[in-house]
């Protein structure tokens, strides 16, 4: 079968398309930092790439860091990148899980490393009550096991209580 890619001069165009149905036209070479797309394209020959798990606010966010990434790269100022890169993770935890699970999703290995890290770091230092509620993970231990366990390892339980949104 052959590709069915658009293609404008030498360039081949994709189409991402989120799970909330919005479309996305983006040069080939952009979106072949993912592997999953990559793979996709190379053994399909498809021009639209389903993304039904990933939000379209989400899958922006990923586009404008590929878009810099790109750009960076072609001029190699490390200062420059580390700028995006903060300002990338500049923005409310919850977004940043949802990224950092798309981009796991995406397998896009150098961002994910990135993001993961910066979710690590946003974790350093919160209690175990706070990563729970971070994360939204219910615990099933009863109250007793959990007095026990806190007698137990207290050190496990020290930290930030309060500051769960950063």
């Amino acid at each position: 079968m052959a590709s069915s890619s658009s293609t404008t001069g030498e360039k081949k165009m994709l189409t991402l398309k989120s799970g909330d149905n919005e479309e996305f036209h983006l040069d080939e070479s952009l979106v072949l930092q993912s592997d999953l797309i990559k793979t996709m394209v190379k053994d399909e020959r498809v021009s639209t790439i389903p993304l039904p798990s990933i939000k379209s606010k989400t899958l922006v966010k990923i586009i404008e860091y590929l878009k810099k990434y790109a750009e960076l790269t072609a001029t190699s100022n490390k200062e420059d990148f580390k700028n995006i890169q903060k300002e990338f993770v500049n923005i409310v935890l919850e977004e940043l899980l949802d990224i950092t699970v798309a981009v796991n999703y995406l397998k896009i290995s150098g961002l994910l490393e990135f993001c993961c890290q910066a979710v690590a770091d946003r974790i350093k230092d919160k209690s175990v009550e706070a990563v729970q509620k971070i994360f939204k993970i219910e615990s099933d231990f009863t109250s007793e096991e959990v007095a026990e366990f806190k007698r137990e390892t207290s050190w496990a339980f020290e930290g930030d209580l309060d500051d769960t949104t950063n």
